[in-house]
C-alpha cells in the first residue's frame, strides 16, 4: 500500500511542472492567435466600412519580418493609422506567435524548471528560428 502511494506521488509531482509547461504554451498561443484575429478583423472591417470592400493587395517582397514590423510601428508612431496597418500588425503578431512560444518554452525550462539541457536545446530552436525570420 505504501508502494502505491509513493508512486502516486511521484507521478503526481513528475506531472505537475508537464501541466505548467502545457498551460504555459496553451496561454501563448490562445493569446497570439486571439491578438491576431482580433487585428485582422478590426483591420478588415476598418476597410470594409472605409471603401466598401475588403480585398487587400499586398507585396512584401525583399523585407524580412522584422523590417516589415519595423515599418508598422514607424507608421503607429506616426500617426498614420490605416486599414492595412492593423491588418499588417494581425499578420505580424500570428508570424511571432510561434517565436514567443518557444521564448516562452526557453525561459520556463530555464527558470522554472531549471533544466538546462532542454533550456539548451530549446535556445538553439529560438536561434534557428531568429534567423529565419531576419532572411530575406
Amino acid at each position: 500500500m505504501d508502494r502505491t502511494r509513493s508512486g502516486e506521488h511521484q507521478t503526481g509531482h513528475d506531472s505537475e511542472p508537464a501541466l505548467g509547461m502545457e498551460i504555459l504554451v496553451g496561454y501563448v498561443l490562445l493569446g497570439g492567435v486571439l491578438l491576431s484575429l482580433a487585428l485582422l478583423v478590426a483591420g478588415l472591417g476598418w476597410r470594409w466600412i472605409a471603401t466598401g470592400h475588403m480585398g487587400l493587395e499586398y507585396s512584401i517582397a525583399g523585407m524580412n519580418l522584422l523590417e516589415f514590423i519595423a515599418k508598422d510601428f514607424r507608421q503607429v508612431a506616426g500617426d498614420d493609422m490605416r486599414p492595412r496597418l492593423l491588418i499588417n500588425l494581425g499578420l505580424a503578431a500570428l508570424m511571432l506567435t510561434p517565436y514567443a512560444r518557444v521564448l516562452a518554452s526557453m525561459l520556463y525550462f530555464a527558470f522554472e524548471e531549471h533544466n538546462w539541457k532542454y533550456a539548451l536545446f530549446t535556445g538553439f530552436v529560438l536561434s534557428v528560428l531568429t534567423y529565419s525570420l531576419l532572411l530575406r
